[in-house]
């Protein structure tokens, strides 16, 4: 084998592991989609081999104390900060978390949600929130540190 396949061939052994050691694990900010603005970091870990995710910092200036004023039950008025928004998501065999809850606390709607690894950039993920044939997705961006 010449030099140049076998360097090729040890490119193709450890660029799959250099990509599998990115995760969907740590600190996200979040990104609204409408408007390009950062609006908070989210904490997203893993318990008991589930997803979830809650909001550690209020990035919007103005905001960093926001009470959940539109929501119902036991999130009425309660802080954004702290507040668990995404809950109990499974991974699928490609790498995809899927739920049925990704909470949106501005606008107190619970969304169906899938999140990913963007292939092209690991620092990226992507949200998506589903409300029965509709969706939005967004770009979260990883917090280093």
């Amino acid at each position: 084998m010449g030099l140049s396949k076998l360097i090729l061939l040890g490119i193709f052994l450890i660029l799959p592991c250099t990509m599998q050691s990115q995760s969907v694990f740590g600190r996200w900010k979040t990104i609204d989609d409408r408007t390009g603005k950062p609006k908070a970091v989210i904490d997203i870990y893993k318990k008991e081999g589930l997803m979830y995710g809650h909001v550690v910092e209020i990035l919007e200036e103005g905001k960093e104390n926001a009470l959940c004023t539109k929501c119902d039950g036991e999130f009425k008025d309660q802080p954004v900060l702290g507040m668990t928004i995404i809950e109990a998501a499974k991974e699928n065999d490609v790498g995809e978390w899927k739920g049925k809850k990704l909470f949106d606390p501005q606008q107190a709607m619970t969304f169906r949600c899938k999140i990913w690894l963007n292939p092209e950039n690991a620092n990226e993920l992507k949200v998506r929130g589903y409300l029965v044939f509709i969706y939005r997705t967004q770009t979260w961006l990883r917090v280093e540190g």
